[in-house]
């Protein structure tokens, strides 16, 4: 499909929208005041033209044959011309193609990763429930259902957000190995298989890292609040490893303030109870143990090595080890999958009564087996699977503490983490809504420096654990740039 600019450079917007109807399908993109398509190419021309007092805005669109169009006539206010522009233009694209595919994504025209965080604003500028169901609803062409989920997340955020100390920062360390690649990961990670021998020199060098990184927030002054191992799969290693990384952390930071030490269990195929006993005397309050679905048949086809009985047998270990914070992770949409299977999996999940509980929906991503194979995975009646996690979750007690969106994620849909009242992951809270300096370490891992209001910055480690050993001193030297975030905040 070709997209059409005329007069305006809304290629982003329009193309997010565009996205919703037809996820899978690339996009031409040109400038021109004319339709420059051949007679059976479907196209998109969005037009804004400007005169003294007024913008005019119109789309025609042609998809599958059938040509759809409609247009807007904005008076122009004082600043906000851009803003009205993009938006109008994505709202009268999402409107004429749900009229000619007869789909209605529920989150409307807000095709960003975090509608929470537009919510949060609000709230912060004085809205009431009213008047962000009023925008949700009204400017973006939100569902009353997404409005609902995306309130009630916010709410159960506001607590945790209003006590944000904002000299506090969150360490995540990246153990980017699996003991398999599941067909649905685009994940940085390696499997054992072709990384173990790597292993040594990576828990060498993370060490040094994280002592190198543990002397830059000292010098400035910040407080480490949450620890957060994630992958990969964090327990691919050994028990003696993760516990060799665990202790150098304790060596090296201050961890009288911490609040939260999560440790991704991951694949109840990596769980041990040497391993499991380590995390636990190591410091960590929170591990996950996902089993993804509890259909053995849906575990075959993405290419999960454990069984459901392995996943049983994990969570009850580590519950008689003494963990007291556990989240289990499923996905909705999953090849094989069913409603009635996934329904089944939710049921006897929150039977387990884990702490926290988080509900995927598939994101079909470039690097994932799955994108290269049969698309029909793509047809799965994720709304039902979803709605039924969300209805069983309220009655159950637990409440929705955050939530972010994918690409490509099967439905439009969403990511949501559950919690039980008191339980929720500050990390998870804070990495999503972008209001915490989050300090990583190891391959493939993102640090994201954030200054309050509204400034943020990434620095980025080397993607792969080969290149991390290799030009380890170089990537070392990008922790300069936390200082010097931190310094210019300081001079402004």
């Amino acid at each position: 499909m070709t997209l059409i600019l005329s007069g305006n450079d809304y290629k982003y917007e329009l193309e997010g929208v565009l996205k919703l109807f037809i996820p899978a399908t690339q996009f031409r993109h040109i400038s021109s005041d004319r339709i420059e398509c051949a007679n059976d190419e479907d196209f998109v021309f969005a037009r804004a033209k400007q005169t003294e007092k007024h913008v005019l805005l119109y789309i025609i669109c042609r998809y599958n044959g059938e040509v759809g169009r409609k247009g807007l006539l904005l008076d122009k206010k004082g600043g906000n011309e851009k803003f009205d522009e993009e938006l109008c233009l994505s709202r009268i694209l999402y409107k004429i193609l749900s009229e000619m595919t007869g789909i209605v994504p529920k989150w409307g025209v807000l095709t960003g990763i975090r509608p929470v965080k537009r919510v949060n604003t609000w709230l912060n500028e004085g809205c009431d429930k009213e008047e962000v169901y009023d925008r949700l609803q009204n400017e973006y062409l939100c569902s009353k259902e997404k409005c609902d989920i995306a309130f009630a997340t916010a709410m159960t955020q506001k607590q945790i957000l209003d006590a944000l100390d904002k000299k506090s920062f969150s360490l995540y360390v990246s153990i980017p190995f699996c003991p398999t690649r599941c067909s649905y990961c685009s994940f940085i990670s390696q499997t054992l298989d072709s990384g173990r021998k790597l292993i040594p020199e990576y828990i060498d060098k993370m060490c040094r890292e994280i002592r190198h990184t543990a002397l830059i927030t000292k010098r400035l002054g910040l407080k480490l609040e949450t620890v957060y191992f994630g992958g990969g799969t964090p327990t691919s290693i050994e028990a003696e490893q993760l516990g060799a990384l665990m202790k150098c952390i304790e060596h090296c930071f201050d961890m009288s303030g911490v609040k939260e030490y999560t440790v991704e269990a991951g694949r109840p195929d990596t769980i041990t109870e040497a391993k499991l006993r380590t995390i636990k005397e190591n410091g960590c309050t929170r591990i996950s143990i996902n089993p993804q679905s509890l259909n053995p048949a849906v575990l075959e086809a993405i290419g999960r090595s454990h069984s459901v009985e392995q996943f049983y047998n994990s969570f009850e270990l580590a519950r008689k080890i003494g963990f007291s914070c556990i989240n289990t992770d499923v996905i909705a949409g999953l090849p094989n999958d069913t409603v009635e299977s996934f329904d089944d999996t939710i049921d006897k999940l929150i039977e387990l009564s884990p702490e926290n509980y988080t509900v995927h929906t598939l994101s079909i991503k470039r690097a994932a087996v799955l994108n290269h194979g049969d698309k029909t995975v793509l047809k799965n009646p994720t709304d039902d699977m979803v709605e039924h996690a969300t209805n069983r979750l309220f009655e159950s007690g637990y409440l929705p503490y955050y939530l972010y969106r994918q690409k490509n994620m099967v439905g439009n849909l969403e990511n949501i983490g559950w919690s039980k009242r008191g339980f929720e992951s500050l990390y998870n809270i804070y990495i999503m809504e972008e209001v915490q300096t989050i300090i990583a370490i190891g391959a493939g891992a993102s640090t994201k420096l954030v200054d309050h209001p509204d400034r943020l910055e990434r620095v980025f480690n080397y993607k792969f654990p080969l290149e991390y050993n290799k030009h380890f001193d170089l990537m070392l030297s990008r922790k300069d740039v936390i200082e010097e975030f931190y310094g210019r905040s300081q001079k402004e």
